[in-house]
Parts: structure tokens; sequence; C-alpha cells
């Protein structure tokens, strides 16, 4: 073959001017910048404790630096995986010789013929099949990790690809998850028994193969005391030292609120890189939203921190006041609590035995508010148009226009009578006067800051939304964001869970860039906290009473009892529960109960 090589080398010199090297083919066809091996990612609560860990590609990994290994550990992988490391090109033929020998020797896989540079490129960019054509990109793989980073940075890479079973990836990840403590903090026994894991996986598995783990720990303590890395008697003092395994559970708490911050991570890179304006203008919707996906779990690959407001107390308060006021399973609820002040969401209820990823009724559930809508549809409007205060009055007597005759829930007629008797009784003819004197689309104008996604052109042609009656409803999110308002003199800021979100050193990558609308005036925010502060101490709201500086809210009740609602805040906080049926179900039969003022309640207090 020799004599045909140097031929075709010949042939081939003369038309190098036309033929690109071998180098630069490789450059093109497998440009290798970076060595990106899937990372944790972590969401923090208001206090800094640690509420959920997520792994990406099923890959449990926390990197860790070259610097930061312990040299026996790299003793043990450069003098049992591939002894010429530091001197080879990226394979080694000596080497994969001398795997053969050892291994029939022993009669056991012992050693592989495959050096670390092809490992990490099998672990990183190639497949584990036994054929040709992988065993040859594994090498040119191998050829282009070695001509562009340093033997320590292929040797980071590779204690970090590695796999050390029960879904832990990489040296580091392994220490706490086999130990529950970093990898520095352990003792040598600790450090040689989980280095010989990755051999085989399934063989040396800790939890279900300790004894053969063990038997390999030990043998590797005899090859380090053999090449002079540890004495005799540090060999002896790790070979009687107790393995006891404390396995590290995966934080994961908070299901209802940390389902919802992956919702919102998605909306706010969306915003912050383009894609929000980018799904606006396109026509393949799909394809985008596909890519905003990618973009995603790619951020989520590379290992961040997600700063949130999570108040874990009011959270825990939640979810327990949810339990204890819902007879059983067929009666839901969600809720949403907002400190008005720093605009974050600080607790959040999908409903009641919540299990994380699952339909989150707190902003995926759409039902009928009710007269909860009243305060923003039609009083504030009707106030900031009018000028009217909460002593002014309103006809509550019998109303019907275009064949629409609403009733009020007493089904009596009350004459003229005040804003604040209208809303703290809730009468319904009141209110749908207010928004017929003001008009649909006026009022309607005053809810498009908020957002609310279900909103349909029907609702424009309908009177009954006065009175909560829309074609799909509200969320418990949208409407508690809204009432924040009345915490903010008029003024509508975004509420969001996430504070920021950092890459793992604290670099800031993403947070919000929010600014305020005005919603109604100043005097008429005074005019609507007074009224809602009425509902509480004398109207239908009174079971939501707490002991606070300030407290109002408003009730709601959709047609044959299918939904019961109670929004309301204090100085601080804006809270807003929903109780009812997933289908729609009639829940009269817990009505005189108020369910959801009580849930208000127990959480405020």
């Amino acid at each position: 073959m020799v004599p045909i090589f140097l031929f075709s080398g010949f042939i081939a010199g003369k038309e190098s001017k036309a033929i690109k090297g071998l180098g630069t083919v490789l450059d093109e066809k497998i440009p290798i910048e970076s060595v990106e091996l899937p990372q944790n990612s972590f969401i923090f609560d208001h206090d800094g404790q640690l509420i959920s860990e997520i792994t990406s590609q099923q890959q449990n990994r926390t990197y860790i630096k070259y610097s930061d290994i312990p040299e026996v550990v790299k003793t043990i992988y450069i003098e049992s995986e591939d002894k010429r490391f530091f001197e080879h090109i990226g394979f080694d033929a000596a080497g994969m010789l001398r795997a053969v020998f050892i291994n029939a020797q022993s009669q056991s896989i012992e050693q592989g013929g495959s050096t670390i540079t092809q490992q990490l490129a099998r672990n990183v960019y190639l497949s584990f099949e036994q054929t040709y054509n992988r065993k040859l990109s594994e090498l040119l793989y191998s050829y282009q990790l070695e001509k562009n980073f340093t033997k320590e940075q292929i040797f980071e890479g590779y204690l970090n690809a590695i796999y050390f079973g029960n879904g832990a990836y990489g040296i580091g990840t392994a220490a706490t998850h086999y130990f529950n403590r970093q990898i520095q903090e352990l003792h040598l026994a600790e450090l040689v028994f989980i280095s010989a894991i990755p051999n085989n996986p399934t063989l040396y598995d800790p939890i279900k193969n300790f004894d053969n783990t063990k038997d390999r720990q030990e043998r590797l303590l005899n090859l380090l005391n053999q090449n002079g890395t540890i004495t005799k008697e540090e060999m002896e003092e790790a070979l009687q030292y107790p393995i006891t395994l404390s396995i590290k559970e995966r934080v994961d708490t908070q299901a209802d609120y940390v389902t919802y911050v992956h919702q919102e991570l998605k909306q706010l890179i969306s915003e912050s890189e383009g894609y929000t304006q980018k799904l606006a203008d396109a026509k393949n919707k799909v394809l985008i939203e596909n890519q905003l996906t990618e973009r995603v779990n790619k951020v989520v690959s590379q290992g961040v921190i997600i700063h949130t407001a999570l108040e874990s107390t009011i959270q825990k308060k939640l979810v327990n006041a949810i339990d204890q006021h819902l007879p059983s399973n067929q009666v839901q609820g969600a809720a949403t609590v907002i400190d008005h002040q720093s605009h974050k969401i600080v607790a959040l209820s999908g409903g009641k035995d919540y299990e994380k990823y699952s339909f989150n009724r707190a902003f995926q559930a759409f039902r009928q508010p009710g007269s909860a809508i009243k305060p923003l549809l039609d009083y504030a409007p009707y106030i900031d148009i009018t000028g009217a205060t909460a002593k002014s009055r309103i006809d509550a007597g019998s109303f019907c226009k275009n064949e629409y005759c609403p009733e009020n829930y007493s089904e009596k007629n009350y004459g003229m009578v005040s804003l604040e008797t209208a809303l703290k009784y809730s009468y319904n003819t009141a209110a749908v006067r207010m928004l017929d004197e003001i008009g649909i689309n006026e009022g309607f104008s005053y809810l498009q800051p908020f957002g609310f996604s279900s909103i349909s052109k029907d609702d424009y042609n309908n009177l009954a939304v006065a009175i909560g009656g829309f074609k799909y409803g509200v969320s418990p999110l949208e409407l508690t964001s809204a009432y924040t308002t009345f915490g903010n003199n008029g003024l509508y800021y975004e509420n969001h869970t996430i504070v920021k979100v950092t890459d793992l050193t604290g670099k800031t990558l993403y947070e919000w860039k929010d600014t305020p609308v005005r919603i109604w005036k100043e005097s008429t925010n005074e005019e609507m906290r007074e009224l809602l502060a009425a509902v509480v101490k004398s109207g239908t709201g009174q079971k939501a009473s707490v002991s606070s500086t300030y407290v109002g809210g408003k009730t709601g009740t959709s047609n044959d009892y299918k939904d019961l609602w109670f929004v309301g805040l204090t100085d601080t906080y804006t809270a807003g529960i929903w109780v009812g049926k997933d289908k729609g179900g009639n829940v009269s039969n817990i009505y005189n109960q108020g369910p959801q003022m009580l849930i208000w309640r127990d959480v405020m207090k």
C-alpha cells in the first residue's frame, strides 16, 4: 500500500492549488469552537433559597473547573484510561494495543482503546454505536479537539462529560449525588470510589452493585500506590475508610409557582430577543414558536440561575388554605398573590393537590369573572369619565335595552342609591347602567392595557360583560394583576415572578424592563379604594376582613354559581381567589361558606 499512497500523494500534489488542505476541510466540516455540555439550571426564591433544579436533556450535571478537581482524580483517569494523554495528538495506537493485552490478561474490560480525547468527542458530538464510520468520525473530532483546545481544557471537558450512573454526569455531580458534599470535601477513599464508576456505570453502580464498586476502588487505590501517587499508609487508611452513601435528592418544590416561572421565562426570552415581534408578524407562527422553544432550551441547558419573587411563607399559607377550605378535588381553586409595591408575583396556586406541569388554573383557566369585573370595567371608568364619587347616586332599578334585562341578585329594584351602596351589595342593574352610559367601547378601552388575552370581538357588543358575562372569561392571574392598579394610584405595572436571570457566575442575562401605564386618574383611584373598602367592611366581602391599615376588594359569582371569586388588596399585597369546578359545575352548596373569601383571609392575615 505504501507505493500506492506515495503515487497518490504525488498526483495530488500537482493539484494542490485547487484542493483545500485537510485542516481547512475539517475546520469547515467539523467546526469546534467550544465544548458545550448541558448543565443544571436553578430557580431561587425571594430569600435566595433553592426551590428547583432543572436538568437539561435528562443530564444532571453541575460543571466543575479543572483547577477545582483534586489531583488524585486526574491521576486516576490518566493511569486507568490514557497514560499518554499529555503526549498524543488525540489518538494513541500504542495505547490501543496495550489495552488489548491488559484486558485479555485480566479477562475483563479494565481499559478501553479510546483516548480521553476520543471519549470526550464520543460523549459530546457522537453516538456510542460500534461502527467503522463512528470510529472514523471519533478520530476526526479528536483531531479537531486537540487542535483547538489545550490538554487541560480537554481533560476538564472529559471529567464533566462522563457518566457516573443514576442520571449523574461529571465528577462534581457524582460527589454531590452520592455523598451530598462538594468534591473538595470528600475523603481520598470517597474520591477513588466515585472515580471507579464510569468504567462501567451499570456494573459499578454504587446503589445496586456496591460491592463491585468497592472492589474496583481497591484496585484503583493499589494502582495509585504502585505509581507513587499515594503512600502505602495512605492506601491502607483509604481501604479501611467506611464508604457511606448519602444520596442527594434533586430539589424540586413549589410546583405551582415553578410551572409558571417556566412559562414566564419563555415570555422573557421572547420579548428580550425579538421573538414576540416575529410571532406578531409571521405567517408561519409554528416555525417561530419552535425556534423560540429551541432557544429557551439552549439557554436553560447552558446553566442559568432564575431569581424569583416567591415568598415561600405566603406560598405555603396559600396552598394550605386551599386544601383546608375546598371540600374535595371535585371543587377546585386557583389563586395569585402579588406584591403591588414591587410589582412581583409572590405566590401562586394552580389548584388543589397541584402536580408540576399539569393544567395550571392560575394562568391557564379562563372563567367568567362575575361581579369581580365591575370595579375595572364599570365603576372606575364611570368615575374617571363623569367625575362621580363614592357618594354619587345611580339608579339600581329595573333596566332593559335591546331585549337585555338583567336583574339584581335579590331580584329586587332599589331605585336611586350611592355608588358605594351599589358596589358593596353588588347591584347588577346599577353596573350595567354605568357601562351603558359611558359606552362599551369606552369601558373596554380601560381594560386594554391589562392585556386580558381571551376578550373577543363579541364581548364588545354585549352589555352583559358589565356583570361578568364574557364569551370566554379571564384567568385568576390576569384579574389579580389588573387589580394591582388600585394599589398604585391608578398606574398599571406588569407583574412578574422572575426578578432576573443570571449565568452561573452572576452576570445578568435577562430582566424585565417594564414601563407603567396610567389607567385612570389618582382621584378616581382614591374613590375606588373607598368603594372597595366598603365591600369588605359592610358589604358582600365581609368574610375576607383582616386586621390591616387598608383592606378592600370585590366578590364575584357567575351564573348558576359556577364560579366564586374574591379579588382584593391590602397596603402591600393584591390577591385573587377563584373557586369552582373544572367542567363548570354548580357550586351553590358551598356559596354561603364563602371559601374564596376564607382562603383570601387566611393568606392575608
